[in-house]
């Protein structure tokens, strides 16, 4: 047992029985490095991560790593869900380093935290082109110890160069929304949809773009790529078609093989733009995996104290996605005599469409299966549909994926205002009343207690967490609850919104048009960053200015 065992982290505590002598990070970690003058070897990772589970088992699992670490490093564990300006950072310079980032991010540091090695999941030997683990770690040891003149100097260089490409506060805006229209259709996917090659993510807030800069002139190219793409999401294997949801990114171009965690993020970000898409053309279709997916989330994700859990594990029973694939026989004892049709339109094979198994995936069109089997369209969706109540049936007796149930400020928020905008689209009161819930318990649980209108970034059952609310949580919270004021009109929601964004403005604009990350209240780091970019989720700079426009 390491110094882990007292963490409330999920993706912590899956690490507290490692023979790596890992410390959380915090002020007493961090004085160990700097009194002993030793490297910190940093591994920043989340609970449902396939990769990351990878790198524990082969490595952090393994005495010969474990003892090579203790010795030279001071090993530190970040959870990226509690601590996402420490992620900030040393993605960064990990894609600086090597052109990439992702988890388990896997970084170096001198005792003062700037970065010397940065790369992600490396395997335990030496394979072609890549060290091994163990390798790497007697490598960099041996640097500091023997070439520590060295390895300042390119610290310098490296911290450096990160400072030239720190984004700026602010820039011109005309011409902004056509540039970013040509430089994501640039990248589009034509055939598959999408943007650039596999692996293939949701990129909500790209496609939600897409979707808007199509009401202006010159942006039907747009809405159409947007509209082909969620057609192609929601036919493929990242679609959960049993239960609902998304899975986090496919690893094939078109949308078959994902890797299977479900994260609270995208199975709220996911769902509005599928809402929005139907807004834009009326079409039912896109209402089916919106509302499909905040089932799941409210059955799943969500909690008796209204709240929703962060993320569901790729693996159950130690193999990854085993829980959402299938053979032909399961399906076939599962469905008797509705067999045929199901597996004509999911794709079902003896021979699978993976690893001997199948992910199901709409292979013919709805209307082409009715023909097959001589019955009408709304009759064969019917009896589709009661057979992926039946594989949810079965699939409820599997081991199921991990759950982390720490509730994150941010990603609450985001859920309240999928609920919103979801059921407004598909006429279903029971998602708005869960979104009230969920914003109960943001505006309960999830805030500092002796601090008027603070917020925190997390909490797990009983305990709160230390850690103070970033941009993100402010900003997502300000627009739920002037999502709550739009749909229900209560001015208390309103008056709670403009007290939000207040504290918001007071705590991370940077008094030139931009925003932090970080607030004052939080640990300096080696920079403060700022929160510019879209990635997995808008950043926190986008959505504040939506919810300071309203």
């Amino acid at each position: 047992m390491n110094r882990l065992a007292g963490q409330t982290s999920p993706y912590l505590l899956q690490h507290a029985s490692n023979p790596v002598d890992w410390h959380a990070w915090g002020p007493e970690a961090l004085a160990i490095a700097r009194d002993r003058d030793m490297p910190i070897f940093l591994s920043v990772g989340y609970s449902a991560c396939h990769w990351c589970h990878v790198m524990a088992h082969e490595s952090f699992e393994d005495e010969g790593i474990a003892a090579l670490l203790n010795e030279s490093f001071v090993s530190i564990k970040v959870d990226r869900e509690e601590r996402p300006d420490i992620d900030d950072i040393y993605q960064r310079a990990c894609m600086e380093a090597t052109g990439q980032g992702g988890w388990p991010l896997s970084a170096f540091l001198t005792p003062d935290q700037r970065p010397f090695y940065v790369g992600t999941y490396f395997p335990p030997l030496d394979t072609a082109g890549r060290p091994g683990f163990g390798s790497l770690v007697r490598q960099l040891a041996q640097a500091w110890r023997e070439q520590r003149g060295a390895v300042d100097a390119g610290v310098g260089r490296f911290m450096r160069r990160m400072g030239e490409r720190a984004p700026a506060a602010g820039g011109p805006v005309d011409g902004a929304i056509g540039r970013a229209a040509g430089a994501l259709m640039a990248a589009a996917d034509a055939t598959n949809g999408g943007f650039g090659p596999a692996p293939k993510f949701p990129s909500a807030a790209c496609l939600m773009f897409l979707l808007c800069h199509s009401r202006e002139a010159g942006g039907r190219q747009s809405g159409a790529h947007a509209l082909r793409t969620l057609k192609m999401m929601s036919a493929g294997g990242m679609y959960d078609h049993v239960g609902g949801g998304f899975h986090r990114y496919s690893t094939d171009a078109r949308w078959l093989v994902p890797h299977f965690e479900k994260m609270a993020y995208d199975n709220a970000l996911v769902p509005m733009v599928y809402a929005a898409a139907h807004a834009l053309t009326g079409e039912e279709a896109y209402l089916r995996p919106a509302t499909r997916t905040m089932d799941f989330a409210v059955r799943e994700l969500g909690g008796a104290d209204g709240g929703f859990s962060s993320a569901l594990d790729a693996d159950s029973g130690g193999e990854e996605g085993a829980y959402y694939v299938w053979t032909a026989r399961e399906v076939r004892d599962a469905l008797g005599d509705d067999a045929g049709m199901f597996c004509l339109y999911y794709d079902v094979t003896d021979g699978g469409n993976w690893e001997g198994r199948t992910i199901l995936r709409n292979s013919v069109p709805l209307s082409a299966v009715a023909h097959r089997f001589g019955v009408d369209e709304a009759d064969a969706r019917a009896r589709l549909d009661a057979g992926l109540d039946a594989l949810l049936a079965v699939r409820g007796r599997r081991e199921a994926p991990g759950l982390d149930d720490k509730r994150i400020a941010a990603w609450n928020a985001m859920m309240a205002c999928a609920l919103h905008a979801v059921g407004a689209a598909a006429r279903r009161p029971e998602y708005a009343a869960a979104a009230e819930r969920c914003l109960e318990h943001v505006g309960g649980s999830l805030c500092a207690r002796g601090e008027a209108g603070a917020l925190l970034r997390s909490r797990r059952g009983g305990t709160a967490g230390t850690v103070p609310g970033y941009l993100e949580d402010y900003a997502w919270y300000a627009d739920a609850l002037a999502d709550s004021f739009c749909a229900g009109g209560n001015p208390a929601r309103l008056e709670r919104a403009e007290a939000v964004a207040g504290t918001m403005l007071e705590r991370f604009y940077d008094g030139e048009g931009g925003f932090y990350m970080t607030g004052e209240k939080h640990e300096r780091l080696i920079e403060r960053p700022r929160s510019v970019h879209d990635l997995s989720v808008p950043a926190g700079a986008s959505v504040a200015t939506r919810a300071l426009w309203r």
